[in-house]
């Protein structure tokens, strides 16, 4: 089974993933998990906040990216 790689870029910077995670090449399950880490990282860093943005970049075993998910929060008053 391929390995695969998340790296996340938020509000702290990047974090690369040298570990990775074995699984097999279906993109369904490389989306879900990218849905997943979004949502995780969304719910621990946005509340509170008036912007972000997250971002998951996945490298498979060669280096190269293959796929990039991304959230971006804004909020704004109207006065």
């Amino acid at each position: 089974m391929p390995r695969y790689f998340f790296d996340l870029a938020n509000g702290d910077g990047l974090t690369r993933d040298d570990m990775g995670v074995t699984l097999p090449m279906r993109q369904d399950l490389l989306l879900k998990e990218v849905s997943r880490i979004l949502t995780d990282v969304a719910r621990e860093e946005l509340p509170g906040v008036s912007s972000g943005g997250i971002r998951v970049s996945v490298r498979d075993e060669r280096g190269e990216t293959i796929l990039v998910g991304s959230l971006d929060f804004q909020t704004r008053w109207n006065t």
